[in-house]
């Protein structure tokens, strides 16, 4: 992003304190650092148009600001936003407004603006016997070979690829939200997983089934001991102590997949998004209402959610086709 000089000292102290503000709420450095970027291509704009002062912000001139961006989007020019950057702005905006209410420098109400909702189509999609496939060679037993680390770190790994799986599919969450997910997120006794970082910053609860928790339960106290001590708070994490970051955990899925030999399923283009695309069509298959997958996913709008009906009639429309 292209560095914009703010000339109002209000402007700059306000970006500074924001920061100071996400860094206290215990956001992730990327966070940390890129919100703030936002807000002062936003305090930019604010000043093009004359206002320097911070009693001049109103949720007009962050709408006004925010159209502009979206009206660049919509051009299909090189210098187009996509779904994703939109609402990424449209997020800082947001927490922006919750940071100028809760520090009392500004009572601005909530910004009433959809997100942008990116219905890019599924290209492949896991079926159930596949996704069993790939959790069954999370139970190879134990081969002994030259240089390896021995059956305890073996066995461990095993453990923590069901539980990855498990938060993948079992829980349908989005690549950040398994990467955010702390130990304290999973409420055993109440069979829920609290997602506390989902898009959009929203919170929800996910209920949880019995061996999906067992999964996760077998992990976190038979595997992660084994990798670092209870001072980490991650759920998920590597060999040496560290949170499992989302391009491990793609590079795990892979060899997974190449672990069951399945040269059709080795084909399909897949990444840790599929497992989430794969259990919100599997559940549409079972029968389940397209207003709770909705809520299991955390989509904020229900035309998110339809591009797995849209995927199953073009599906079942092509398994028609070929046989005519």
């Amino acid at each position: 992003m292209k560095q914009l000089t703010l000339h109002s000292e209000a402007y700059r102290y306000i970006i500074a304190s924001f920061k100071e503000w996400l860094q206290t709420l215990g956001y992730s450095e990327q966070t940390v650092y890129q919100l703030p970027n936002y807000i002062q291509e936003f305090l930019f704009y604010a000043e093009s148009k004359g206002y320097a002062g911070l009693f001049q912000i109103t949720n007009d001139l962050m709408k006004e600001h925010y159209y502009k961006l979206k009206d660049r989007g919509n051009k299909r020019t090189a210098g187009g936003l996509s779904a994703a950057y939109l609402n990424k702005h449209l997020q800082a905006l947001q927490k922006f407004g919750d940071y100028l209410r809760q520090s009392a420098r500004l009572l601005l109400p909530k910004l009433d603006i959809q997100s942008e909702e990116d219905n890019a189509e599924i290209s492949d999609i896991l079926t159930q016997a596949e996704i069993k496939q790939i959790f069954e060679v999370t139970n190879q037993p134990y081969e002994q070979k030259k240089g390896d680390k021995g059956i305890f770190y073996y066995e461990a790994m095993q453990l923590r690829d069901k539980a990855m799986l498990t938060a993948f599919y079992g829980c349908g969450l989005r690549r950040n939200e398994v990467y955010h997910l702390d130990i304290r997120d999973i409420i055993f006794e109440k069979q829920i997983l609290h997602v506390r970082k989902g898009k959009g910053y929203k919170e929800r609860m996910i209920p949880v089934t019995k061996q999906s928790l067992l999964h996760l339960q077998n992990y976190l106290y038979d595997a992660r001991p084994y990798f670092c001590n209870d001072k980490n708070e991650a759920f998920l994490v590597t060999q040496s102590g560290k949170r499992l970051d989302g391009q491990m955990m793609l590079i795990r899925l892979k060899q997974l997949i190449q672990f069951t030999a399945n040269a059709e399923l080795m084909q399909k283009d897949i990444h840790l998004h599929t497992l989430r695309h794969s259990i919100a069509t599997h559940l549409l298959q079972n029968g389940m209402k397209l207003e709770r997958i909705k809520e299991f996913l955390g989509h904020s709008s229900l035309e998110s959610t339809q591009i797995y009906t849209h995927f199953l009639e073009t599906e079942n429309n092509n398994d028609y086709a070929n046989t005519i």
